[in-house]
C-alpha cells in the first residue's frame, strides 16, 4: 500500500529542487563557459555587466570592445585603474 506525500505527489524532500526547476541545457552551457573563462583568466563581459549593475548602478557601461581592450591593457600593460 502506497501513501501519498503530505505536500503532494510532485514534491520531493525539503530543500531539493523539483524537476521543473532544473537548469536548461542553455543555462548549463553558459555556466560551463563562465567556469572555463575563470579557470583560464579570460575576461567575461556578462560578469562585468552583472557586477556593474550590482555595485555601480547608474555608471556608464563599457562596450564589449572597450571592455576587452581594457582587459588586455590591465593584463599586459603597466597597470591602470581597478575596481573592487
Amino acid at each position: 500500500m502506497k501513501t501519498a506525500h503530505p505536500a503532494g505527489p510532485e514534491s520531493g524532500p525539503p530543500g531539493l529542487s523539483t524537476p521543473s526547476a532544473a537548469p536548461t541545457l542553455q543555462e548549463r552551457g553558459r555556466a560551463l563557459r563562465q567556469a572555463c573563462r575563470q579557470v583560464f583568466g579570460i575576461p567575461d563581459y556578462d560578469r562585468y555587466l552583472a557586477h556593474q549593475a550590482e555595485h555601480h548602478p547608474g555608471e556608464p557601461l563599457l562596450s564589449r570592445r572597450e571592455f576587452y581592450a581594457q582587459s588586455i591593457e590591465r593584463k599586459y600593460g603597466k597597470g591602470g585603474p581597478r575596481c573592487c
